[in-house]
């Protein structure tokens, strides 16, 4: 069905008013009455605007601190009516009912109060209850009204109206799907909210909301349809980070980017990290005291898959370490900054997306991820497991020596971003091999070791980068063959979580290799 119903009364209440004078000034022009509440009524007067309190409609105050002015039958029945209905008609005549047909509304700040801080009181009184009440009327009747929630469309209804005095049918529609979407992503920040504050990690019900941010090219193939939403959250990463260049990211560009960005994460900032990843992998992850010296450590690591792929680091980007990136051919770089003379060393290279985070993410926060299956989702906490020295345990006849337990520490939080089985090869602070994503752990074992011996030879070195490199599993060896393969590359000591039925078994391997062996007591599994 059609319907051009003439908007002859609009009903104004928002929270944001951005744009809202200059709107109202042209509905006022186009010979639309005007209603508003509190603060948008005050706005709208001090504009010079005619504009009638919804008080004055319902003849009732506003009351108990604002929280009753809009929940009254002649705003609702204004929304609610049927204009082609005789019944309904009549009851707006019985009653004093006049017709609503625009609604303007943004809801009171809930989410951006939780972000700032806002104690539980606060929180609780910036739940909106007569704003999503009245959208939701409009939007039921989006025949008869037109509902706007996000001031993006001002200019489409404001052209609409001007031009004919109504909106169009599949603009009504529009809004009204805008609207319901804007009311289940309030109730959803509200809902996760709450559940945080009673500590329920996994409510009967959950949803999670987003805001689009770009529809994308393709997915990850080019027949897939793909879109980038953003959920509001904080953390540093894709979604906060500013494109100071380059071109569109791809869905497989924002995968692989915030990949390589939760890897640097478990450095922290305080010594420089890279890491260089592929496909969501890592093919090459270094510390240095020096950045460019970790980025050239991490690129020695596997500079084949190195090439297209995406460079994460942890400090600011310099001009020197930009000139070596641009080297290799690099998809992105994200950090969180750059100087002047990086920005002017990746402008030669228009297509390289350079991402500014504004932060590193701390590998220890807490966090929901999500994963769709067919017909539900599965929901679980992030890995934010954390693994120190001091949760090692020597099971070995050999305890590994200093340089060993620090390579063994930074292998292990590689292997926590390896997809499984994983197995990683490190030595002075850098991969040296990485074996990912196999059924068998001796499988991973062994990519991993010829990756060390490719590596080599690319870089002229006379033997495998594998030789006196420690080893890290990200799930226990079921078998001693794993380890053996390890320690047939050259390692000299593993680290691993342990709890397999045949840790004796994996143990005596070890001592009779001589390798030195850590449990953990933590697994890292990635799919």
């Amino acid at each position: 069905m059609t319907d051009k119903t003439p908007v002859r009364r609009a009903l104004i209440s928002v929270s944001d008013k951005s744009g809202i004078v200059d709107f109202a000034k042209r509905l006022a022009g186009s010979g639309v009455d005007l209603v508003s509440t509190g603060g948008t009524a005050k706005a709208l007067r001090e504009a010079g605007l005619a504009v009638a309190d919804v008080s004055d409609i319902t003849e009732f105050p506003e009351m108990m601190d604002g929280r009753i002015k809009t929940l009254h039958p002649r705003v609702h029945g204004g929304l609610l009516a049927l204009r082609d209905d005789e019944g309904h008609l009549k009851s707006m005549s019985d009653h004093g009912i006049g017709g609503i047909e625009l609604l303007v509304v943004n809801l009171y700040p809930f989410a951006e109060t939780v972000a700032k801080g806002g104690d539980f009181a606060e929180c609780i009184e910036n739940i909106d209850i007569g704003g999503p009440a009245m959208i939701r009327a409009a939007a039921k009747n989006h025949r008869f009204v037109g509902v706007v929630t996000d001031p993006e469309d001002y200019e489409t209804v404001l052209d609409e109206i001007e031009q004919s005095g109504a909106l169009n049918d599949e603009t009504k529609k529009r809004l009204a799907m805008k609207a319901f979407s804007k009311t289940a992503a309030y109730d959803s920040a509200i809902s996760r909210w709450f559940a945080g504050k009673l500590g329920e990690t996994f409510p009967k019900d959950f949803s999670m909301a987003g805001r689009l941010d770009a529809v994308l090219r393709y997915g990850e193939n080019p027949h897939q349809e793909a879109a980038f939403y953003k959920t509001g959250d904080k953390r540093p990463g894709v979604a906060t980070a500013k494109q100071l260049q380059g071109k569109e990211l791809s869905y497989n560009n924002l995968n692989d980017t915030d990949a390589a960005y939760e890897l640097i994460g478990e450095f922290g900032s305080e010594k420089p990290a890279v890491a260089i990843i592929k496909h969501a992998n890592p093919c090459g992850v270094a510390t240095a005291d020096d950045m460019l010296e970790a980025y050239l450590a991490a690129l020695r690591c596997d500079p084949v898959s190195a090439f297209g792929g995406i460079v994460a680091l942890n400090q600011k980007l310099t001009g020197p370490v930009a000139e070596k990136i641009i080297e290799t051919f690099t998809e992105v770089v994200i950090a969180p900054d750059a100087d002047d003379a990086a920005i002017a060393a990746f402008a030669a290279k228009k297509n390289l997306r350079l991402l500014i985070a504004g932060g590193v993410p701390a590998p220890e926060a807490p966090g929901l991820l999500m994963k769709p299956l067919a017909g539900g989702f599965l929901l679980q906490s992030r890995d934010s497991k954390v693994v120190t020295q001091d949760d090692l345990k020597v099971v070995t006849k050999r305890a590994p020596s200093a340089q060993e337990l620090s390579d063994m520490l930074f292998a292990f939080k590689v292997a926590k971003h390896v997809k499984s089985n994983a197995i990683v090869y490190a030595k002075d602070g850098a991969t040296v091999g990485v074996g990912a994503g196999q059924m068998s752990r001796l499988d991973s074992s062994r990519i991993a070791a010829r990756k060390a011996e490719d590596a080599a030879t690319a870089s002229g070195a006379s033997e495998s980068l594998a030789k006196g490199s420690v080893v890290a599993s990200d799930a226990f060896f079921p078998f001693p063959d794993g380890l053996l393969a390890a320690a047939e590359a050259g390692a000299t000591a593993v680290i691993q979580p342990g709890g397999s039925m045949r840790d004796d078994d994996v143990i005596k391997a070890a001592d009779e290799a001589g390798l030195a062996m850590v449990f953990t007591g933590a697994r890292h599994f990635r799919h």
